[in-house]
C-alpha cells in the first residue's frame, strides 16, 4: 500500500505540472541538475578490486567502484537528477581521485575499463548523463606538460562516451590554455560540456555561482536570518553552479549542528530554494541522508544506504518538478517579497507561472499578493502541501505558510473543480477503503482458521 500511494502521489505531481518533460535535442547546460560523488565513497560493488582496502580509515580507498554505481543505480534515478558526476577517474594515489599518476589508465580500486564503459552504457539506457573530472595536475604553465594534458583530455573524451568533462585545479592554468582545452575536447567529443569548479575568464560552459550559492548557505543554515544576501540573484544566474554543499569544504549539516538547528528542516526549506531559484543545482552524493563532517576525508564517509532517506524522496520531487517546467529551470525569475527568513519569489515564461514561498522563520508569515501581479480569477495550487489559494474579497491572494516549511504554487485560472485531480483523490479513498476491507477479511479469516484448529 505504502507502494501505491507514493505512485499515486507522482500522479499527482506529474498532473499539477500538466508540461511534458524537454527534449534531449533542447536540452543545454541550463536544463540540468547533477549529483556529485566520489567512486571510492559510494557503493562496493566487488570484492575482486578491494586491494590494500580499509574502509575503517577515512583517508584510505575505502572499496568503491563503478560496479557499486551500477548496483545503487536506481537510487539515482529515483532522485530524477539528469546528470550523474562521479569525481577522477584515472590511476591516482588518493581516493578521491585528485592525485593522479597516469592519465592513461584507469584506478584499479575503481574497476576496468569494460567496467567504466558498461556503467556509461547502463547511465545512458537511463536517459541519465554522466560526467568525470580531469585534474590538471603537474607544472601547469610548461609548455611540455600543457600538451601532454591537452592530449589525454582528448584521448580521455574520445574513448569513454562522456556527456560532461569538469577541469579542476585550474588556479595554475591560464586562460588561453584552458580555452585551448575546451575547444579540443569539445571538437574530439560532440556536444561535451565543459565545466569548472573554480573561478574562471575561459570560455567554459558553466562556473560555480560562488556569492550566489554562498547566500543560500547563510539564509538557511539557522531560523530567523537574514536574507538579504539573496537579492544578488538574478536571470543571468541561470547557467552557473548553484550549491550550498560542497564535496572540498565543510558540508552543510556540520554547519547547522554547529548552530544547534534540526538538520531535516534546514535542509528541505534550502534544497527548495536550490532548486528553484536561477542556477543550475550540483548536489554533493549523500545529501540525501544529511551527511556531517567538517572538511575531508570526514566530510567524505562511505555511503550508508541503511540510513533515513526521508530527503531522497524530496529531492526527488523536486527535480520532478524542475524536469518538467521550462519555467522553473529557465523562466523569468522576480522576488516579490524578502525580508528576515520570508521569501516569496515568482518564475514564469509565456506558457506558466510559479510563486515559491520559503518560510525560514520561527512564527507563521503571510504575504498579500494583488491580482495585478498574478491576474484575476486564478488560484494558486501548492504541490509539495497541496496548499490552494484564492482570490478571496479583498481582492488579495493570501500566502500564509508555517514555521520553517516551503511550498511551490503553480499558477492557474479558476475554472472550478480539477477533475484529475479530483479522480486521483478519489482513487487514494477507494484503494485505503479496499486496503483495510483485506486486513479485516484477512483477520476474520486468522480467527475461522484459529478456531477450527482449536477444535481439532
Amino acid at each position: 500500500m505504502k507502494r501505491i500511494f507514493g505512485l499515486l502521489a507522482t500522479g499527482l505531481l506529474a498532473l499539477s505540472i500538466a508540461q511534458p518533460a524537454f527534449a534531449d535535442t533542447d536540452r543545454t547546460f541550463n536544463d540540468e541538475s547533477i549529483y556529485d560523488l566520489l567512486v571510492d565513497r559510494f557503493n562496493n560493488g566487488l570484492g575482486t578490486n578491494d586491494t590494500e582496502v580499509n574502509a575503517q580509515d577515512p583517508s584510505k580507498f575505502n572499496g568503491g567502484d563503478f560496479a557499486g554505481i551500477s548496483n545503487r543505480l536506481e537510487h539515482l534515478i529515483d532522485m530524477h537528477f539528469t546528470m550523474i558526476s562521479v569525481g577522477p577517474v584515472f590511476k591516482t594515489a588518493s581516493y578521491d581521485g585528485n592525485e593522479v599518476l597516469d592519465y592513461n589508465e584507469i584506478e584499479p580500486h575503481f574497476g576496468t575499463t569494460e567496467e567504466f564503459i558498461a556503467l556509461i552504457d547502463e547511465m545512458h539506457a537511463n536517459d541519465l548523463k554522466i560526467m568525470a573530472d580531469f585534474p590538471l595536475v603537474g607544472e601547469v604553465n610548461d609548455p611540455a606538460v600543457q600538451d601532454e594534458l591537452l592530449k589525454s583530455a582528448v584521448q580521455f573524451v574520445s574513448d569513454y562516451e562522456l556527456d560532461g568533462l569538469r577541469l579542476t585545479k585550474i588556479a595554475n592554468a591560464d586562460t588561453e590554455f584552458l580555452n585551448n582545452m575546451i575547444e579540443a575536447v569539445k571538437e574530439a567529443n560532440e556536444g561535451l560540456y565543459v565545466i569548472t569548479n573554480e573561478q574562471s575568464d575561459a570560455a567554459f560552459d558553466s562556473v560555480p555561482a560562488e556569492k550566489q550559492s554562498a547566500a543560500i548557505q547563510e539564509s538557511f543554515v539557522q531560523v530567523d536570518p537574514d536574507t538579504s544576501s539573496l537579492d544578488q540573484f538574478s536571470n543571468d544566474d541561470a547557467g552557473k553552479l548553484l550549491q550550498f554543499d560542497d564535496l572540498t569544504g565543510t558540508r552543510f549539516t556540520y554547519k547547522m549542528v554547529e548552530l544547534r538547528q534540526f538538520p531535516p528542516t534546514r535542509w528541505k526549506v534550502a534544497t527548495v530554494a536550490q532548486f528553484m531559484l536561477p542556477g543550475v543545482p550540483l548536489v554533493p552524493y549523500a545529501t540525501e541522508i544529511a551527511v556531517n563532517g567538517k572538511e575531508a576525508p570526514e566530510s567524505h564517509p562511505f555511503f550508508n544506504f541503511k540510513t533515513d532517506m526521508e530527503l531522497q524522496e524530496w529531492i526527488g520531487d523536486l527535480n520532478t518538478l524542475r524536469n518538467d517546467s521550462d519555467a522553473l529551470r529557465t523562466g523569468d525569475f522576480k522576488f516579490l517579497h524578502n525580508e528576515d527568513g520570508f521569501v516569496v519569489f515568482e518564475r514564469s515564461n509565456e506558457d506558466e507561472k510559479w510563486i515559491i514561498a520559503l518560510n525560514n522563520t520561527s512564527e507563521v508569515q503571510s504575504l498579500e499578493v494583488n491580482p495585478s501581479e498574478l491576474g484575476e480569477k486564478k488560484k494558486l495550487r501548492g504541490v509539495l502541501g497541496q496548499d490552494l489559494i484564492k482570490e478571496t474579497k479583498d481582492n488579495q491572494y493570501h500566502v500564509v505558510l508555517d514555521r520553517e516549511t516551503a511550498e511551490i504554487y503553480l499558477v492557474e485560472d479558476d475554472k472550478g473543480f480539477n477533475t484529475p485531480y479530483l479522480i486521483a483523490s478519489i482513487l487514494v479513498v477507494v484503494l485505503f477503503i479496499g486496503f483495510l476491507f483485506l486486513v479485516i477479511r484477512k483477520g476474520k479469516q486468522s480467527r475461522v482458521e484459529n478456531a477450527v484448529n482449536q477444535e481439532k
